[in-house]
């Protein structure tokens, strides 16, 4: 009885051992970072964001006229003053492409709420496909429009 206890223990611990992690000579992947969600442009910054329409509240989606799917992707995109941290307002163009070069239309809508502005604007995707936003931001008041770009992968099964 005692044999069969010992038997069992040892295997047990080889059975541990042998699931343990890599061993020196593996090769560990290298944590990609976030990716960048602001830019500083001049006196300001741009704060941007892409997500599926389908993780917007019910009634978020039923005020700014939004379909919730998986299959839409919505961008917000807004511009404070670096000094005073308010919004501006600000003419927003973007330029959006998947990686066949496929161009995606979206129509960016100013939207004011108390202190805040921000641009939505919305365009369907595939499962799967990446985006890439190329913003382009001109500050009331600014001299120059400054360009802003990002890509976002959609998953939709």
């Amino acid at each position: 009885m005692m044999a069969t206890k010992t038997i069992i223990t040892l295997s047990l611990i080889a059975l541990v051992a042998a699931c343990g992690g890599p061993g020196d000579s593996a090769t560990v992947p290298t944590a990609e970072p976030a990716a960048a969600s602001s830019a500083v442009i001049g006196d300001h910054i741009v704060h941007f964001s892409a997500q599926s329409t389908d993780q917007l509240p019910p009634e978020v989606a039923r005020t700014y006229n939004f379909v919730r799917s998986k299959k839409r992707a919505m961008l917000n995109v807004s511009v404070l003053d670096t000094a005073t941290s308010k919004a501006v307002t600000a003419m927003v163009t973007v330029k959006t492409v998947n990686l066949t070069g496929q161009l995606k239309n979206i129509t960016m809508r100013k939207i004011e709420e108390q202190d805040a502005i921000y641009y939505i604007g919305e365009t369907p995707v595939a499962h799967r496909e990446t985006l890439i936003f190329d913003i382009s931001i001109t500050p009331q008041g600014a001299a120059a429009s400054f360009d802003v770009r990002f890509k976002r992968q959609f998953y939709t099964d």
